[in-house]
């Protein structure tokens, strides 16, 4: 399971907290309101992973995309490129340097599903109001969000996920604390708004790939 995580986890980013001030329930129902309405649907990435036992962060970049409420396409490039695409329904993870593909089932129950929720949640911000106790404040930039989850499944995912929402009501940076004590946090850029092709959140294995399944499978 920890092989998944740490393809799928590199969505997130160091938050900063400027001169702040809470943000009232009322108000904090109409900024959800107004980010869902203007969030992007495909941004590029810079990324870092802190993980306690090493002195220098492990760092990434590429491209995501995204589609409400369940759909994702994440592409890292570099030495060690990775595909990471989910349609809903499934859950790919390729490795084009060794030729070896993951797929793992949604839904029903699976292992995943608190971990797709988590990422669905940071991107697109779909119901954390019932998933998530949520504090909001106003800073010099825009806003920042923290997150805690309530359900036990997602606990084990992640601690706390903390979002910077810029001026123009988009996810800007955001930062996961995971239950060991790793941080992985992700700054968005070129974030743009409009629709994705479907194919984008499909993914067939190329020839010669060797796919991998979960046991039972």
């Amino acid at each position: 399971m920890r092989t998944v995580l740490v393809p799928i986890f590199l969505f997130v980013s160091l938050t900063c907290i400027a001169n702040s001030a809470p943000v009232s329930e009322a108000d904090l129902k109409k900024l959800l309101a107004g980010i869902r309405q203007n969030r992007s649907n495909q941004a590029d990435f810079q990324e870092q992973r802190m993980i306690r036992l090493m002195k220098k962060p492990i760092q990434s970049s590429g491209k995501v995309w995204f589609q409400p409420p369940n759909k994702f396409r994440r592409e890292v490039k570099g030495i060690s490129p990775s595909l990471t695409v989910s349609d809903g329904r499934q859950l790919w993870i390729y490795y084009p340097n060794f030729k070896s593909a993951e797929r793992y089932p949604l839904g029903k129950g699976s292992p995943l599903d608190s971990t797709v929720a988590a990422i669905n949640s940071s991107l697109n911000l779909e119901d954390i109001e019932n998933t998530f106790q949520l504090t909001a404040t106003r800073t010099d930039h825009g806003y920042e969000l923290a997150l805690s989850p309530r359900a036990a499944s997602m606990k084990r995912v992640f601690q706390k996920l903390d979002l910077r929402i810029n001026d123009q009501l988009r996810i800007e940076r955001t930062d996961m604390l995971l239950p060991n004590g790793d941080r992985i946090v992700t700054t968005y850029s070129n974030q743009t708004h409009g629709p994705v092709p479907a194919s984008m959140f499909e993914f067939t294995p190329p020839a010669g790939t060797e796919v991998s399944r979960p046991l039972g499978q």
